[in-house]
Order: C-alpha cells, then structure tokens, then sequence
C-alpha cells in the first residue's frame, strides 16, 4: 500500500510540475519545486523571466494559482518565484530557445542555432557543454547530433554536478528531440586538486634554492 501511495504522491508532483510549465509556456520556466510545510504547500519556480511569470500586478500567478487550487485540492497554497541570474548556466532554459528557434526558423537552421548557443555557453565560462539534436535534420531519415566543448564528467559521483534538460520542437517535418548537458564553472568536483598561493610559494623557494646550489663535483679515484 505505501508503495502505491507513493507512485501515485509522485505522480500528481509530475502533473502538477507539468500544468505550470503548459500554462507560462516553453522557454519561461527552468524548474517547478514542491515544498511541503505545516502551514500549507509551497510551489517555486525557476525563471529568467520573472515579469512575465508574475504579470501585471500578480494577475499571472494569481490565474496559476487559482487553476491549481481547483485542479489539486490544495488548502493553503503559496507560489513563489525564484529568478536565475544566469541563464547560460541553465540547461533547462538552453535546451527550450534551441527548441523555439527550431519551431521559429526551421529545422535547416539547426547548425546555427546549436553552434550560438554553444558558444553562448562556454563565452560565459562554462567547464563543458554538450548539445544533441535527435529528428529528421535535415533528411528525411531520423539521425542524431551531437555538438561539444569543453570538459564534461560523464560517469561517477562527480557526473551529478551536471545539469542535464531536454526538450522538445514541433516542426513541420516532425518532432526534434533536444538534449543539452552543461558543466557550470561553479560545479565542486570531487577529484579536482586545487593548490594555495602559500604552497606555490614554498615550491617556488624549494626551486630557487636547488638553481643556487652548486654542484659539486665527483672526485675521481687516482691509481699510484
């Protein structure tokens, strides 16, 4: 029963997560978090674009919240809006423009778009960034692309600083599948060795100190 119970929990934080990304609209919203409190339900949610989520005077939220109260059967719910300083380093938000650009342009322009907003990403100082397009690009055949820079940790612990997204574009030759992966400059990884100014300091001087030592000279056996 408790396995049940949680499926199902899980599954109304998807559908929930997923009503407020179809209400604001693809490329506004990065992530929805659900945070339960004694005192009601919290929902925050991620964005680059704070205005347009809260609308005027708080119209938008309002609308969201209402639907959501409706929909859900939540008590006392509060929404709360949590504004990303940089989009580069947002995998989500990276992975939705390719998306729109794709649905906007075309899928021909698919070289031009990945290649921006790779060099997006790495000009703001990303460690690695990876960019896979996966739909009829532009054949008539599915094929994958991938497009890379940089370092990016594939397996281990170190594997979980990355932030992963995907998304989705509907173009008119059919459905093109993104997949963007980006190692932020900020990520702590586990196996890097990071060296102090003091201990550069003391191997500069161990240096010094092995130049101005003279060498001193074998002194050879003489036979009588």
């Amino acid at each position: 029963m408790e396995e049940k119970q949680t499926v199902k929990f899980k599954k109304e934080e998807f559908a929930i997560k997923e009503s407020v990304k179809k209400m604001l609209g693809k490329g506004k919203v990065s992530k929805v978090r659900i945070e339960y409190t004694p005192v009601g339900e919290k929902i925050i949610i991620s964005t680059n674009k704070p205005g347009l989520i809260i609308g005027k005077g708080g119209e938008k939220l309002n609308e969201i919240t209402e639907y959501l109260r409706k929909h859900f059967k939540f008590e006392n719910l509060h929404l709360d809006v949590e504004e990303i300083t940089e989009p580069e380093f947002d995998a989500q938000i990276v992975a939705d423009e390719i998306a729109l650009g794709l649905e906007r342009f075309g899928p021909l322009k698919f070289k031009i778009l990945a290649y921006r907003s790779l060099e997006k990403v790495m000009k703001a100082g990303a460690l690695g960034c990876e960019i896979r397009l996966s739909g009829k690009l532009p054949s008539s055949r599915a094929k994958t692309w991938r497009f890379a820079q940089g370092y990016l940790k594939k397996t281990g612990d170190s594997s979980k600083v990355v932030d992963r997204a995907q998304s989705r574009a509907e173009t008119k030759p059919g459905t093109v599948g993104i997949k963007v992966s980006i190692l932020s400059p900020r990520a702590v990884l586990k196996d890097k060795i990071f060296i102090n100014e003091e201990l550069k300091e003391k191997l500069r001087m161990n240096q010094q100190e092995l130049e101005d030592k003279p060498v001193k000279k074998s002194k050879r056996s003489k036979k009588d």
